[in-house]
């Protein structure tokens, strides 16, 4: 009795919102895998049913799917909602529209979908019954498509336009090529074109794209840069700065793809608050004034190991675009990082030039800049340390194994610190004779 009441309270609550029963989700987790095999590439894809809007699938009883007269409507569905928004690309070629081999209806307690093999088991077996009692709005769609392809082993690449199934929609994407590699990718939203098996250039040139795009929009990055060009606005002054800086990013940033830093929930938060503090530290010192080359590059080699792991924290969801070409992607960023630091720095310095001669006087300038700049790195290192408070933090556990990743640390930064120290204290005596001769 007890059961009857809970179904009949249920679809008594259905049909009290039958035009809420087909607005937009909140949020949806999609499933696929990409499997090619002979020829034919699979497509198999697990989605929300309440994503597929505007259908009017046929019911039976208080509300519930009729699963024995829903077969036309689900691959009605399966086109109209996900295959119509998918393009797949092998090679250079856009693949032709898939058959939908497959489409049935799911529990949301299956769990068929934690491989490719039991997903195509559970596609190619046989359907629920259709006594089940089960709402559109409950349930899963799984489909099976199938495209025509040339050969197993051509690249891919497929464009997930599905962002518009849900006001926030995540797809994790298992891609099973013939060497038997899977490349899994987790996504949200629309990510444009995901090349499933990149080559070495092409994830090159997405990862220099996201380098220069992510200098760009780092507000705390560009203050940074900012306070260390402000002093200095020479080139040749600023070289061995702007070069301790991107050779002590890449060293932590490298590492750090490499999981050699630590991995508790407060580092994050705590290498926030250090940038924001290495903005604070680097303004106050223009005000105080007395800035050499020799200090600055030491500085900005130090600070420049912090702002590394901010980097990689930004690239940690994009580094499953490298596909197998991790140190490459790494390199690019970088590259992409340092041609977006050379746009910043081709345009602050003029425009300090600028001011400084027709404006205001250079000392009073370097004093305004750096105090608003002052001001803006002592709030964001406050609000950081407010949020960092709230990760409890325990010691790590003194070991062998600890001694031996810190000794590894500590000679690298050690070694990089010396290399670059031998090449500025050979290039110092030129630079700063280049600037004074400008300056005269």
């Amino acid at each position: 009795m007890t059961h009857r009441l809970q179904q009949a309270f249920a679809a008594f609550l259905f049909a009290l919102l039958p035009a809420a029963a087909h607005d937009i989700p909140n949020a949806i987790t999609i499933q696929a895998f990409v499997k090619p095999a002979g020829p034919h590439l699979n497509l198999l894809v697990r989605v929300p049913l309440k994503a597929m809007r505007d259908i009017d699938f046929p019911k039976r009883g208080p509300g519930y799917l009729d699963l024995d007269r829903a077969g036309a409507f689900l691959q009605d569905a399966a086109t109209q909602w996900i295959s119509d928004s998918l393009e797949i690309d092998e090679g250079s070629v856009r693949l032709p529209k898939p058959r939908v081999v497959e489409a049935n209806v799911s529990l949301e307690s299956d769990r068929s979908f934690a491989s490719y093999d039991q997903a195509l088991a559970h596609l190619n077996g046989p359907r629920l019954p259709n006594a089940t009692d089960v709402f559109w709005n409950q349930a899963f769609l799984d489909v099976w498509f199938e495209y025509p392809i040339q050969s197993a082993r051509s690249d891919f690449s497929i464009h997930p336009g599905l962002a518009t199934l849900a006001l926030r929609v995540v797809t994790v994407l298992r891609f099973l090529p013939p060497t038997g590699v899977v490349r899994a990718f987790e996504f949200t939203g629309d990510p444009g074109l995901v090349r499933l098996d990149p080559r070495w250039y092409q994830a090159a040139l997405r990862f220099v794209r996201s380098g220069f795009f992510h200098i760009l929009g780092g507000t705390d990055h560009l203050l940074f840069l900012f306070c260390l060009v402000i002093p200095f606005r020479r080139f040749r002054g600023l070289l061995p700065i702007v070069t301790a800086f991107t050779v002590a990013h890449s060293v932590t940033l490298v590492a750090s793809a490499y999981d050699l830093g630590p991995d508790a929930l407060w580092f994050p938060p705590l290498i926030e608050t250090l940038i924001a503090a290495s903005i604070l530290y680097m303004a106050l010192e223009n005000i105080v004034g007395g800035a050499t080359v020799g200090r600055r590059w030491m500085i900005a080699f130090g600070f420049g190991l912090v702002h590394g792991f901010g980097f990689s924290f930004a690239l940690r969801q994009t580094l499953q675009f490298a596909g197998s070409h991790l140190l490459t992607s790494l390199l690019s960023f970088n590259v992409g990082v340092e041609l977006g630091q050379l746009l910043v720095l081709l345009l602050a310095i003029p425009l300090l030039e600028g001011l400084f001669r027709y404006a205001v006087a250079e000392r009073m300038g370097t004093i305004i800049l750096s105090a608003l700049v002052a001001h803006t790195g002592w709030h964001w290192m406050t609000e950081r340390w407010d949020r960092l408070r709230q990760f409890p933090f325990q010691w790590p556990t003194l070991s062998a194994a600890l001694l031996a990743h810190g000794l590894r640390w500590l000679m690298l930064i050690v070694g990089v610190a010396g290399l670059l120290a031998l090449l500025f204290g050979f290039l110092r005596p030129r630079i700063e004779t280049r600037a004074q001769e400008q300056l005269e």
